[in-house]
Formats: structure tokens, C-alpha cells, sequence
């Protein structure tokens, strides 16, 4: 009782924390607003340059990193679950790669040029990914294992990485399209933009909502779980599912930003422990103020211009993990 009391306290205030990240994401930028030019640029915009500011540029960046956060924080939770890697991420198994490959892909081959097009290209990049690891890794003999799918996923990103370097050497439309994207951002998506994936995230969410009893068992081992009645094969699927769904959306839409999901998962872990109905719901709450905040920083720290929000989290992020896991020994999966 006394720990269900601490989780929840703990989970109020990620709620207050992430209140506080949204603010700012609003109020902190580039360019300095009075506390009126913010309140009045965010109920309506009154085509000054201060409500333009609020109303389409920050706005719509902040919703973009809150989901994408969001996104990214439970896909961290769920990825080291299935692959029980306390250092699995998308880069693991290959599924920001395969969106690499084919944004790139869109370029050189199709002429694709504009965020709308390639943004797609980049989400089938990330589903037909995570299809190809599962399957790759489903046909060892003793099907779908972690260390199968985390194989299966090295060898998909050196894959995937080879033959989009092949891309860009040709093309330089396709280099320049693919710099920019690589980079991780959360700039320049209009609204409408992120409310066209936030459909793919909610069931996302849901489906991990589902499977965080189906984790809770798979982390007693294969035969416990069994023992209990779970199906394994559908709880996996039902994971890499959740995991396509929430990584393709965000990174899709920002490129491959690293850190959040591995850091947020550890976090989390640490403060509820092994139960992934609290560490899902943490490390959701946690990786979206860790992009708020990043983002943030970025715009305040390299004023009158930006450091994109996926520079910032690899400037914040490596040496916030490395403390971490240099001051405490990392909780075992």
C-alpha cells in the first residue's frame, strides 16, 4: 500500500513537471515575449508578430514534442521489456534506419521533397522494419527470443544504414534531405501535421497499455509466463505492434531523436520498480517533458537562432545516463 501511495505521488508530479515544460515550451523562445504577448498570442491569434510567434510556431511545435516525447518514452519501456536489453532503443532493432532508408529512398528514386510526402515514406520505412527484425527473428528455432530480435536488429540497421549510404553518395538532393531530417527536430510541422499521426500514437498507447501485463509476466521468464497462461507469440506481437506504431509516428515526424526512451525508461524503472503498468505510464510522462525541455533549451541557449531538440538531447542526455548508471547500478530486467 505504502508503495502504490509513493507511485502515485510520484506520478502527480511528472503530471505538475510536464505542466511546467508545456509553459515554457509556450513562453521561452528565440525571440523574448512579455507574460501578455504569450496569454494573448495563445488564445488568439491577433496577427502581431508576438501572436504569430505563440500561435504557429510555438504552438505547433510544442504539441509535436509532447506527443512525440510521449511516443518515444513508452516505445523505450516496451523495446527493453520484449528484448530484455537495458540498452534497447530504435537504433537497436533497426527501425530508425529503416526510416532512413526509405525517406532517402523517396528522394533519390521518386523525387519526394516535401516534409507531407517523405514523412510516410519514413513511417512505412519504420513498420516494414520492425515486420522484417520480427520475422528474422521469429525463425530461430525457438521463435521470436531477445537475443533473436536484438540480432535481428543489428543486422537490419547495418542493412539499412549501408544502403542509404549508398543513396546519398549519388545524390545530393537526397544527402540534404536526409541531414536535416537525421538531426532530430520538432521545428517547422505545422499543427494539422502532428494531428495526422496523433491517430497512430493513441492506438499505439492503448497497445501498450495491453501488453504491460503481458511484460510483467514475460520478465518472470518464458516458462513462468507460459505457466501463467500467457501467449507468448500474441504478446509479442502485440508489443512490436505498439512499438511500430509509437516509434514510426515519432519518428516519422522528427527523425531519429536518441535518448529518450532509454533514459526515460530508467528513470522510471528506478522509482516503480519492475511493474510495467507504472513504468510505461512514467516513462511516458518522462521522455515527453525530456523533449519539451531539450527543445527549450535549444532555443534559449543558442538565441537569436536554435539547436535542434535532437542535438540537445544527445548534449543532455549522454552524460545524464552516464551519472546514472555510474552513481547506481542499473536495475536488472
Amino acid at each position: 500500500m505504502e508503495r502504490t501511495r509513493k507511485r502515485w505521488t510520484g506520478l502527480l508530479v511528472l503530471v505538475a513537471v510536464l505542466a511546467a515544460a508545456l509553459l515554457a515550451s509556450v513562453a521561452f523562445g528565440s525571440k523574448a515575449l512579455s507574460a501578455a504577448e504569450v496569454w494573448n498570442g495563445l488564445w488568439g491569434a491577433d496577427g502581431s508578430e508576438a501572436g504569430v510567434i505563440v500561435h504557429s510556431l510555438r504552438l505547433p511545435r510544442t504539441v509535436l514534442a509532447l506527443v512525440a516525447g510521449v511516443a518515444l518514452g513508452v516505445a523505450g519501456a516496451l523495446m527493453q521489456g520484449h528484448t530484455r536489453n537495458p540498452i534497447a532503443d530504435p537504433v537497436l532493432l533497426g527501425l530508425s534506419a529503416g526510416a532512413g532508408v526509405w525517406v532517402v529512398g523517396a528522394v533519390f528514386l521518386l523525387g519526394v521533397t516535401s516534409l507531407y510526402g517523405y514523412v510516410w515514406f519514413a513511417f512505412l520505412g519504420t513498420l516494414m522494419a520492425a515486420v522484417l527484425v520480427h520475422s528474422v527473428g521469429s525463425l530461430a528455432r525457438g521463435g521470436a527470443t531477445p537475443v533473436t530480435l536484438a540480432l535481428a536488429g543489428a543486422a537490419a540497421h547495418a542493412l539499412f544504414t549501408a544502403l542509404t549510404a549508398g543513396m546519398v553518395i549519388f545524390d545530393r538532393q537526397a544527402l540534404d534531405t536526409y541531414r536535416f531530417w537525421t538531426v532530430g527536430a520538432v521545428s517547422g510541422r505545422p499543427l494539422d501535421f502532428t494531428l495526422q499521426l496523433l491517430p497512430f500514437v493513441v492506438t499505439g498507447l492503448l497497445l501498450a497499455g495491453y501488453n504491460a501485463a503481458g511484460l510483467n509476466a514475460l520478465s518472470l521468464g518464458e516458462d513462468v509466463a507460459r505457466t501463467l497462461g500467457v501467449r507468448l507469440g500474441v504478446t509479442r506481437a502485440v508489443g512490436m505492434a505498439a512499438i511500430t506504431l509509437l516509434t514510426g509516428s515519432a519518428v516519422a515526424a522528427c527523425g531519429p531523436i536518441g535518448f529518450v526512451g532509454l533514459v526515460a525508461t530508467h528513470v522510471s524503472r528506478y522509482f516503480t520498480g519492475p511493474d510495467y503498468r507504472w513504468v510505461i505510464a512514467y516513462a511516458g510522462l518522462l521522455g515527453g517533458a525530456l523533449v519539451l525541455v531539450a527543445d527549450v533549451l535549444g532555443r534559449v541557449v543558442a538565441r537569436p537562432g536554435e539547436l535542434q531538440v535532437g542535438i540537445m538531447l544527445a548534449l543532455i542526455g549522454a552524460p545524464v545516463f552516464i551519472q546514472l548508471v555510474r552513481r547506481r547500478k542499473p536495475v536488472r530486467l
